[in-house]
């Protein structure tokens, strides 16, 4: 099967391909030997995320606390390289 790129650098990929795909509406993307991988994920959703901070007895306290702290550390600094 054909995916044509077209100048947004955007792919549609064949019906046949999705179908076997359960509903796939995000994946990660790599390159094997010359070959693009799609692979697909699940995105964490936010009650799974709260869900494991609270089994690792992480509080809203603790995250307010963490966030000043990394506000008054990086204050008028950059972040190291590679970071945004």
């Amino acid at each position: 099967m054909l995916a044509k790129l077209t100048s947004k650098n955007q792919l549609t990929l064949p019906k046949k391909v999705m179908a076997g795909l359960e509903s796939a509406e995000y994946f990660d993307v790599s390159t094997e030997n010359g070959r693009v991988v799609l692979t697909p994920v699940r995105l964490a959703r936010a009650d799974a995320v709260r869900a494991k901070l609270a089994e690792l007895g992480i509080t809203d306290t603790d995250i307010a606390e963490a966030k000043a702290w990394a506000r008054r550390s990086f204050r008028g600094r950059y972040l190291p390289s590679g970071g945004k």
